[in-house]
Order: C-alpha cells, then structure tokens, then sequence
C-alpha cells in the first residue's frame, strides 16, 4: 500500500457502498427537500449550546483510502458527536435497512471525532427531526474508541478491493485518453474549431458557448476534445446532456467510435417508466420481485455491468435482469462509476437532479456538453414552473379518500376565495397566495401522515388513485417552487376555458428567466460546453441561461456555401392569423411550382396543425397526382419514424409538418431523401397575455422586450427547420421563407451569414415559367 492516501471517499458514500443491504424500498417517501433539510439541520444545531461544534470536518487514513466528512455537530460538554436526520410522517415509517445505513454513518464520525479530539470514549447520536412538528427524537449509545476503530476499519476493509480496482482503472483511462487519437483521418471544417474552443476550455475551467452549424460532426467534435483534455484537467466524469432520444444516440454512436480499445465506462440514463420491467408492481420488495434483496445482489450487478464498455439502455437491462435488480435503480448506482454519462437536462438541471447532487455530495470535478443547447431555455422555463388546475382539483376531491376530506376542504375554500376575485380571464399577482400555499402544505402532511397506516405502493400511497396521486405531487412541485419564488418568475391565474357553469381557474408559478436557478449548476461544474447550430444572438443565451461572465462565445464557421442553398424569401405573402385563408393558395402555387421544377422530397413548415390542413388539403384537392404526408396532433414514435420513412433518397412528395415540433429539429435527411423546404411563418409565439406578461419583464430586465420574447426564439425555430436541407458538404436545396417579414433587415440578420437570401417581391403570374421569370 502506498505511504499517502490515493483514494478520497465520503464517508456517507463509503457507508453507501458498505452499509446498504436488504430490499430496495421506496415507501419512505415523501422526503423533505434541500432547502427543508437543510433549515432542519440549522434548527436542530441552533438549539445546542455555545460550545456546539457544528459541520466538524473529520478525516482519517486507511491504507490508500482518505475518509473524509463533516460531522453534523459534537457537544464537548455531553462528549456527544451528532448524526442528523430529517424525515416527514411517522419515524416507525422509516425501513431498517435505512436505520442501519445511518447508524454506520454515525459510528464512522464517531471514530474520526475520537482520533481527532484524542478521545477514549465517545457518545454517538443518531438525532432524527421531524420537519413538520419539529420534534427531535434521539437515539444514544456510549462507544469505546477501540470499538468505533474497528467499525471504521471493517468498512474500509469492504471497500479496499474496489477502491483498489478504481485507482486502476483510472491509471489505465488517464493513459489511453493521453494516447487516443481522433477516430477518423481528419476533423472536418468546423469540426476542428469547435474541438479546439472545448479542449481549451475544458483545460482552463471555463464554459462556452458555442454556435456551430448543423452537418459538421459537433456531438463527435465535442466528445473527443474533452474526454482528450481528461487527464489534464484532472476530471471525474463528464455528462453529455440532450434535449431528445434521439441526441441520445447520436452520443453513445460517438462514444463507440471513439471508444475502441480505451477503458472508458459510458453509462445511459433514461427515465424510469421507460426502463420499468413491472410498471403494475410497486417499487418494495413486498412487491416487485427486482425490489425484494436489491442491495443484497447490487454487489454482483454492478461488478457484472463495470465490465463492458458501453452501458446503454438495453445492456443494462441484460446484466440487470441476469442478476434480479431492477434497471432503473442499478443505472442510479452505476452513475457513481462510469466515466461518461449520457442522458436528458433534467438529470442535471432540474429541481432535483440526480447528476447534480451527486456531484455536490462527491465533489465530483465534471466537465458538461449540452447538447442542441437552445432548447435548455424553455426546458429550464418549464423544470421552475408549477400549475395547479382548479377543474382537475375538484374532480379528484369528489373521489379522494375520506382521510383527505378536511385537508380538501381548506384546499377548496382558499381557491375559491382566489377564483372569486378573478377580474378577469387572466390575471398576474404581486404576491404569492399563502393562504393557498399553506392548505396545500397541509394536506401533503396529511398524506405523509397516512403512509404510517395505509402504506405505501412503491411512491403511491395505497388508498390513493392514479388521478389523486397526480395531485399530490403537482402540489408538491407547486409548494417547492413557490419556495424558490422570486422577480425572475411570477404568480399569474387564468380562468380555465373549460369550465362549464362554474368558472375554475388555472395557478400558474412561471418562470421566466431560468438564469438565477441554473447559474449554481454552471459554478459546480469544472467546465460546460453548451453548443448548437442555433444560438443567434448570444447573448440571449447568455442572459436567459445565467451562463459565468468568463464564458467564451465561439461562432463557427459554416463549412457550406451559398451555392449549395438557394434561399428566397417571398415578400408579397403575410402568413399573419388575418391573412392566413387568403393566404392558401399563393402557398399551394409556391410549393407546386417548385416541386414540378424540381421534383423531389420536401418539407413544408406552418404556424399551426390547423394551417398546415388548410394548405395541404388544398394542394390535393388541386394536385392530386403529388404524394403528400401530414404531421398530426399526438404522434407516436412509430407514426412519426413511418413519417420520416418516406423521405428516400428516390423519394417523390411534400412532408407538412409544424413549426418547432418533432421534425423541426434533431432529424438528418442528408443527400437526396430531402431537397428543399418551405416555411409559412417567423414562428413567433402567439401573441396572448403571458406571452405580453413576458415582454414586459425582458423590457424591465434587458431593454428588448420583443426580441426577447418574440423574433429570437422564433427565429431560431425557422433557423433550426432550415438545417434539414443541407446536412453535407455535397448536398444541394432550395429553401423559401415565405413571409413580407422576411424582408426585414431586422430579420435577416438573425439568419445564417452564410446564406445568399434572395428576394422575391412579385409572384403573380399564372404559370410556372412566368412565375420564375419574376423572381428577382
């Protein structure tokens, strides 16, 4: 063993590793948040007396293991070290195999006090506070140093071959990432540009923002740079976020080219009603057979999945289901192991995101890409908003249990009280509803109370439905943020267009500058690299997201050229609400002339599902020998890859698809499967009072309402829609933009510099030839 300790660990994590057996048992719920535990913490330790010593920083050496930790408090003059736990409901509710995990947890710091203070003796408390009626119920034991040493030695004991294994793996990972060179026999032009702006970042700890066109390789040119600067920058791991699925994939393809002979652990997390084996089965060992001895046969699963290379969704379901655990969960715990991890923002940017906390908790060193990063700002928007419908509440109150009646009934009278002073459809409020808030707080204590007697399925409380359920946690969501309520967000209610004879109304907390929230997620990380084909202008970006002032803005250069993208705006079109049935025809002549010019496979965009009908039903009733195929409301995945199924590379026939949805963005028809689009609107989000509500704070707080609220994210929906055309450097399109506004110079400048946008003031001749004629 070497002189100096060459692995650090926590000691709640070494206990993690050591201490965890038994089932794995969700009925424990719900837990208090960050914010709540961390208030209990200081409450319990503000009660203590002046000599109390809180977070005493512990830490001790076993062989190469460092064991490191805070200590919740000691109190010299009782000779007491403190283990405190906060907890909601009933403290009977709380598993053994939980009790146990904290008890080893307690005893451990119990050493490290005793080696640090010199102590022969020591009395250990486990102290568990109850958030809601803040009452303290403490455990004691009086322990002997001798004995507190030999428990810290048999955990480390436990842990020593895989911590052992761990400094291996990283020797020979620093070694090959030294050595890796680039999967193919060069970058490709603006690859290498993004590459180098990620490298340099990631060596020096900065973030960047960067925008880099479609086609040229930016999820491989991402990947390689910062796992190549690894070694360097001294990381632990890196999170490769995305907004899609399918951004998913395109990260574990890299990954696997990149990958051959290096030993790098890539892990896929996704969400957990998609990797649920028995969704009909609660999450306990009473109840789902991968639940029932989940920690006792962890040890096995997760030596077992460390062995391959690549644990994407589907391996780890095989080495999972080999070893009777359950997917979802395993992929929680192999997240503590893998080098690369790919999954959704959430996993890092939501309220109460795994990857985040855990890089708090372990001081992880991460580097973050964020994949197609111009759909984090609504995301974001959405993660620190929370609604409650007044309609749904009312139908769920006539059927909930009888235990909830009370805590439904003072819900009811504050909302009532609410809707009763609702003045209009649609108000913004200065201050939040206490009163509301406070019913809402207290019938998520009833329910938690409830878990005592009626238990809980999985995280469902047995004597509530489905519907009840939903409420429950919607109400919680909405509690939470109205905790983190400031002048970023605001507290608006409308009244709900599907009330009937009683008028109901709709609570909204809307966020609507996510930046305050995230700018903690950008400070944790060594570096982030947030890059996509549309972030014009960036310091939108900049702005919404709260990215550092250090941040480097990088706008690579498209490696297209204009010959390879005709691009025409009409200006003699309105594609307004007013204008849009006059509008029909003109867009039914535009999109048949050029197809009859050029026959192929092309994409039609519009504002709406009901104008995309409009139009396309027109085009067949007028042109019924061309094949047409239509986005519809609600598709499936497997309706919307037959959808992309008929663009082939001989393929005939127009694609209708809304502005911003799933064809939008994120899909690659390179070569011939798609020669041109058409895109009937600026994409500009409607014009109704949130979205006003909205202009007005990015006027207060930036000085360009409009542009904050409307042009720049429909711009970039238009941007993003273009991209489809031209996906290589041997592609060829045409490209319309069919608007007056178009036109505009204001517009213009939010498009691609590389972009030759031709004119077209006149298209009113009747045959094609005519037409193109007047194209200027």
């Amino acid at each position: 063993m070497p002189d100096q300790p060459a692995y650090t660990i926590a000691v709640r994590a070494l206990c993690e590793f050591t201490a965890k057996r038994g089932d794995l048992d969700l009925r424990f719920t719900p837990s208090p948040t960050a914010q709540q535990g961390m208030a209990g913490h200081k409450l319990v330790t503000a009660r203590r007396g002046e000599r109390y010593q809180a977070e005493l920083s512990l830490s001790d050496t076993f062989g190469p293991l460092q064991v490191r930790g805070r200590a919740d408090g000691y109190d010299p003059g009782l000779n007491q070290v403190e283990e405190i736990k906060t907890y909601r409901g009933k403290l009977s509710a709380i598993p053994d195999n939980h009790r146990h995990l904290h008890w080893a947890q307690a005893r451990i710091y119990g050493w490290l006090c005793c080696k640090l203070l010199n102590l022969q003796e020591i009395r250990v408390a486990l102290v568990y506070f109850n958030i809601g009626s803040e009452k303290e119920t403490v455990f004691t034991e009086l322990q002997s140093a001798n004995a507190l040493r030999e428990h810290f030695r048999g955990h480390c004991e436990r842990f020593l071959d895989w911590a052992q294994q761990e400094l291996e793996h990283r020797v020979k990972l620093d070694g090959a990432l030294t050595e890796m060179a680039f999967p193919h026999a060069s970058l490709h032009p603006g690859q290498r540009e993004l590459a180098a702006a990620i490298y340099r970042c990631t060596l020096h700890g900065r973030s960047l923002l960067a925008q880099a066109p479609t086609g040229i390789g930016k999820t491989l040119g991402s990947l390689f740079p910062m796992l190549k600067a690894w070694p360097a920058a001294r990381l632990d791991k890196i999170f490769f976020l995305t907004a899609k699925s399918s951004g998913r994939q395109l990260a574990l393809d890299a990954l696997t080219e990149i990958g051959h002979g290096i030993p790098l652990r890539v892990l896929e997390l996704v969400a957990r009603d998609k990797a649920c084996e028995h969704p009909d089965k609660a999450c306990h060992g009473e109840s789902c057979p991968l639940a029932r001895g989940f920690y006792d046969r962890l040890p096995d699963a997760r030596q077992a999945a460390l062995k391959g290379a690549q644990l994407d969704r589907h391996v780890l379901r095989e080495v999972a289901l080999e070893h009777a655990v359950c997917p979802y969960y395993l992929s929680q715990e192999l997240a503590r192991w893998s080098d690369v991890i790919v999954g959704d923002y959430n996993y890092y940017f939501d309220t109460s995101a795994m990857l985040f906390s855990l890089a708090e908790s372990k001081e992880w060193r991460v580097g973050v890409l964020v994949d197609e990063a111009h759909n984090l700002v609504e995301r974001a928007r959405a993660m620190y908003s929370a609604t409650l419908d007044e309609a749904r509440f009312r139908s769920v109150r006539r059927t909930a249990p009888p235990a909830l009646k009370r805590a439904f009934d003072k819900i009811s009278r504050a909302w009532k009280t609410m809707s009763s002073e609702q003045a209009t459809d649609y108000d913004v409020h200065a201050h939040l509803p206490g009163r509301f808030i406070e019913a809402l707080e207290n019938m998520i204590a009833v329910v938690t109370d409830m878990t005592d007697m009626t238990g809980f399925a999985g995280e469902q409380p047995a004597a509530l439905d489905r519907e009840t359920l939903r409420f429950y946690f919607d109400a919680m969501h909405f509690v939470r943020i109205a905790e983190r309520f400031d002048t970023h967000s605001l507290f608006d209610t409308t009244l709900s267009p599907h009330a009937s004879t009683r008028r109901t109304t709709v609570l909204c907390l809307r966020n609507r500058v996510p930046g305050p929230h995230l700018k903690s997620r950008f400070a944790r990380a060594h570096s982030v690299a947030l890059f996509s084909a549309t972030l014009t202008p960036m310091h939108f970006y900049g702005d919404m997201l709260g990215l550092p002032e250090t941040c480097l803005q990088v706008d690579v250069e498209s490696p297209f050229h204009a010959d390879q993208l005709q691009v025409r705006a009409i200006a003699n079109v309105s594609t307004r609400f007013r204008d849009r049935e006059q509008s029909v025809p003109r867009l039914v002549d535009i999109i048949t002339d050029q197809y009859r010019r050029a026959p192929g496979n092309y994409l039609s965009f519009f504002s709406s599902f009901d104008y995309l009908d409009q139009v396309a039903n027109a085009l067949l009733r007028e042109h019924p020998d061309i094949a047409v195929w239509m986005q519809s409301r609600s598709m499936s995945e497997a309706d919307q890859q037959a959808f992309l199924a008929r663009f082939t590379q001989t393929g005939r026939g127009i694609g209708f698809a809304v502005l911003g949805g799933s064809f939008g963005e994120g899909i690659d028809l390179g070569g011939t499967r798609l020669i041109g689009a058409f895109i009937a609107t600026l994409g500009l989000p409607q014009l109704n009072p949130v979205n006003q509500q909205m202009k007005a704070h990015m006027d207060g707080e930036f000085g360009a309402g409009y542009d904050y609220t409307y042009l720049f994210p429909g711009l970039q929906k238009v941007v993003q829609a273009a991209g489809r055309v031209i996906r290589g450097q041997t592609d060829q399109g045409v490209l319309y933009l069919i608007d007056d506004r178009f036109a505009r110079a204001d517009v213009r400048r939010l498009l691609p510099s590389w972009w030759r946008v031709e004119i077209v003031r006149h298209i009113t001749a009747s045959t094609p030839a005519a037409r193109a004629s007047a194209l200027l």
